[in-house]
């Protein structure tokens, strides 16, 4: 007689079972580096740092190891994290939920609505790999701007990368409003890196005004913000502007820094 639940298969099984949750503890903070022993983690992963005082979460993120810690960088404020703080992996690495309801909305560095938002989307990694080259298009269909001086001078087709380079002040983010309310895109995303923080509602207010948010998606990380959330807002736009395309979309991607 075959038994039914050989045992090799019962082993494995129990093997993959968690039936603990192991949590690590903050030993050493250097600069934005913080070093933690204990945890099992992987490079990418998101975890929680747990402030003492108020319970609060601190996001942060898994950047690399020495020896048997973890070195985590933490996706917002240092304050609050202290010797023997706890820190709960959470086993997933960072993601952004994006869906139809984000367009009219600006989001922070981490892709987390400013106001709060209700609607269905999915969540999606900000690290995904590159298409196939022999899967991407060839570009041979223009996009209209809107700006004049670009359709007729410097010709602009789906899927190309155009970059814009000029000193401060001279009308780069004026630009980018014009393209964003003129241009035949579906949907824009603009993404604002390192801008000081009353330059972004001047943006919005002034340059996109109702018309250009009306399909827009504004991501901006101000310049009081860390570095590391400075960084992940690229890729949160990126992101974005990635699933509106694989829905069919016409998307303008825009990264003002």
């Amino acid at each position: 007689m075959i038994n039914p639940f050989p045992i090799e298969t019962c082993q494995r099984i129990v093997k993959k079972q968690h039936f603990y949750e192991r949590i690590g503890k903050v030993t050493k903070v250097v600069g934005l580096t913080i070093e933690v022993e204990g945890l099992k983690a992987f490079v990418g992963e998101v975890c929680h740092i747990v402030n003492k005082e108020t319970d609060e979460l601190i996001p942060a993120e898994v950047v690399g190891f020495n020896e048997d810690k973890v070195l985590l960088m933490v996706l917002g404020n240092l304050v609050g994290i202290s010797p023997d703080s706890l820190v709960v992996p959470t086993k997933k690495p960072f993601t952004v939920y994006v869906g139809e309801h984000l367009l009219g909305q600006i989001l922070d560095g981490l892709g987390q609505p400013i106001e709060p938002l209700s609607g269905s989307g999915n969540y999606l990694s900000i690290d995904q790999d590159p298409p196939n080259p022999m899967k991407r298009r060839r570009i041979d269909t223009i996009i209209s701007t809107g700006v004049k001086a670009i359709d007729g001078l410097l010709t602009v087709g789906e899927g190309q990368r155009m970059g814009i380079f000029a000193g401060s002040g001279v009308g780069k983010s004026t630009l980018l409003g014009m393209i964003s309310k003129f241009g035949e895109a579906d949907i824009n995303i603009i993404c604002l890196i390192g801008e000081r923080g009353r330059e972004v509602r001047e943006f919005i207010e002034r340059d996109l005004g109702p018309d250009g948010m009306k399909k827009t998606i504004v991501v901006c990380a101000t310049s009081d913000q860390p570095a590391l959330v400075r960084i992940k807002s690229a890729y949160v736009a990126t992101t974005i502007a990635e699933y509106f395309r694989d829905q069919g979309k016409k998307v303008m991607l825009m990264m003002d820094s």
